[in-house]
């Protein structure tokens, strides 16, 4: 369980070090925007009070409750799950780098009130509209890899 810890820890520092540079450090959150590498990277302040693209974004205190406590959740049950699995070591990358994003965005809606999106990708004549962070990022592999490993007893 290692792998896991250490998986968590670092994607957990990650996500809150690189927000504290752009919205504290960059003063994004005033800002707005920042050009990085037009048009393909840019920082794009957003806030997010919903899940993925907004999703369930009423901005109620009590919306934010709930999405604080169901974050706890999974994040509890993916640390049982794979303890009691006795998970490979992809599976415990995979779970690090979920529960340490959930948990990142978790303290965002502790500390904020919403979760800080950022970073902004378009490119070939597409103009995409969402912003999101390293922790969605960690997030979204994390589940991935999970539904690719999970079950395998002997992964490199």
């Amino acid at each position: 369980m290692r792998i896991l810890a250490a998986t968590l820890a670092l994607t957990l520092l990650a996500d809150q070090a690189s927000k504290w540079a752009v919205i504290d450090r960059m003063a994004l959150a005033q800002r707005l925007y920042v050009e990085i590498w037009p048009p393909y990277l840019n920082f794009t302040m957003a806030w997010n009070t919903g899940i993925n693209f907004g999703l369930f974004g009423g901005g109620t205190d009590a919306t934010r409750w709930i999405l604080i406590a169901l974050a706890l959740a999974i994040c509890t049950w993916v640390l049982v799950w794979t303890w009691r699995e006795r998970a490979n070591r992809m599976m415990q990358l995979a779970a690090g780098l979920l529960v340490g994003g959930a948990l990142g965005n978790v303290i965002d809606r502790l500390r904020y009130g919403a979760v800080a999106d950022f970073i902004n990708m378009s490119c070939c004549g597409i103009n995409n509209p969402y912003a999101f962070n390293i922790a969605d990022v960690a997030i979204f592999a994390g589940a991935g890899l999970l539904i690719l490993f999970a079950g395998r007893k002997n992964t490199p």
